[in-house]
């Protein structure tokens, strides 16, 4: 099952590949349904997913290049499962946002449905080689996507992206490298590896040194303070839908990594750079909502948003408790949601007025209803009203890391109320106030428009009244992950 959900994308890629690049209804036909089958098949995994097993299920396991030791070895647990459902949900919700590109339809279809299969894969993987073609496979689609059909600086973000997060990669595949001729037998199983003794398997200063290679792979994808520079350029030049899956799907690989990798195989140089992660957490948090609050592009705000998001991820993990990591993974999930949602917004609004300028607008709320409720809501769900999903994230969060890290904790509430300001200040611009009679030509959400947001405002608010189903989903991996 696994490997149909994997490699589906990439089938109907190879047949948009073969369709004339003039027949442009079969192209969009074929990527949707190889979106929505992808997304039927991550569905069915629910019936037959253990909630009580920490192990991994569906596996598939087959030799790969047997001389080194290397197989094609798929499986889910607790921890992915949820990312990999929020990759194929937001997957097919962004190619139907793609309605809009009409430049080189087949090329980007193309490169989107790689781009499905890299990012499915990365969840997917049990073996460290298998990981690291996954991880890299994502880059070459996200590249071409940013630097074809993005805005008027679209081939200097897509070269920053490309370049940051290949910097990256080099760390961790020296780390990987490392792991395998240190382990004995030489081996890239993840499961093995991750369920050797720690103390037993490395010594603390190789942990440490291992640690460090994969942090620099993975800190460059969250984004964490320093090397979060490349992602609001990305984000502001990149297409609308494009923004979507990365905000929502591509910054989850980050702590995915940090959670899967750095803490499940080498726990005590996690431990060691505990001090200065927790530190980072607070940086992002705080600086990440300023620099939101600065901003007067729409676009750039929610994307500087995701920098003080993700600080959350990273606050509940440096708390070592169930519910840090609880609300961290949850907070993974929410934050895709809830800033797909937004992105997908403020595309709605940039295609009609060909302008995100904070100032240009006002009073839109009699114009748009219905597009200034999903805008509010999606807003309020990302400062973290009570009553919706943003709210209980960022509350485990808190509440996992606050025994371990009081002082930090407490500075990061400050970050809360940075959110809630820039949000507000936006909100009232937009659309309270006089209305501007500039945009009295204005039309509402089309029904397209409605099918992308009404999935997700469902989400917000059953994820914000009723999480049990999500943290039941992840508990026992959560258990099983604190026992390292």
């Amino acid at each position: 099952m696994l490997s149909l959900i994997t490699w589906t994308p990439m089938l109907g890629a190879l047949i948009v590949l073969m369709l004339p690049k003039e027949n442009v209804r079969a192209i969009r036909a074929v990527g949707l349904a190889a979106a929505g089958v992808t997304l039927a098949a991550s569905l069915a995994l629910l019936p037959g997913f253990s909630l009580s097993s920490s192990g991994m299920q569906f596996v598939e396991s087959a030799p790969w290049i047997p001389s080194l030791n290397v197989s094609y070895h798929l499986g889910i647990d607790g921890l992915s499962l949820p990312l990999l459902l929020l990759t194929t949900l937001m997957s097919l919700i962004a190619l139907i946002a793609s309605g809009s590109i009409d430049t080189r339809v087949k090329e980007y279809f193309f490169w989107f449905l790689v781009l499905e299969a890299g990012m499915i894969g990365v969840f997917a993987a049990l073996d460290l080689v298998l990981f690291y073609v996954f991880w890299e496979l994502t880059l070459v689609p996200m590249y071409f996507l940013i630097g074809i059909w993005g805005g008027p600086k679209k081939e200097f973000a897509a070269i920053k992206f490309f370049l940051y997060t290949l910097s990256g990669s080099v760390f961790m595949l020296l780390a990987i490298l490392a792991l395998y001729f240190k382990s004995v037998p030489h081996t890239f199983d993840m499961v093995a590896l991750m369920e050797a003794p720690a103390q037993s398997l490395f010594d603390p200063r190789f942990q440490i040194l291992v640690f460090l290679g994969l942090y620099f792979g993975m800190a460059i994808k969250i984004p964490a303070f320093p090397f979060h520079t490349w992602l609001p350029l990305a984000h502001v030049e990149a297409p609308t839908p494009i923004s979507v899956v990365l905000a929502a799907v591509l910054l989850k690989m980050g702590v995915y990594g940090l959670l899967r990798l750095a803490y499940g195989i080498v726990p005590l140089g996690f431990h060691w750079f505990l001090p200065a992660l927790i530190v980072i957490a607070v940086i992002n948090i705080v600086y990440g909502a300023l620099c939101a609050m600065a901003q007067t592009d729409m676009k750039k705000m929610v994307a500087y948003s995701s920098v003080n998001h993700m600080g959350y991820c990273l606050l509940g993990i440096a708390g070592l408790s169930a519910a840090g990591f609880s609300g961290a993974i949850l907070q993974m999930v929410n934050h895709g949601i809830i800033t797909g949602a937004l992105f997908l917004l403020v595309g709605v609004i940039y295609d009609r007025a060909h302008t995100r300028d904070l100032s240009a607008f006002g009073g839109l709320a009699v114009k748009l209803p219905v597009y200034a409720a999903l805008m509010f809501l999606a807003c309020f769900a990302s400062l973290g009203l009570p009553g919706l999903s943003g709210f209980v994230s960022e509350f485990l969060c808190f509440l996992g890391a606050f025994p371990a890290w009081k002082l930090a904790t407490t500075i990061s509430v400050l970050g809360i109320i940075a959110t809630a300001a820039f949000y507000l200040r936006a909100l009232q611009k937009v659309f309270l106030g006089p209305f501007n009679a500039k945009w009295e030509g204005l039309p509402d959400l089309t029904a397209r428009e409605l099918v992308t947001l009404a999935p997700l405002a469902v989400l917000m608010i059953w994820f914000g009244v009723d999480p049990k189903w999500p943290l039941h989903l992840m508990n026992a991996t959560v258990v099983h992950l604190l026992g390292r």
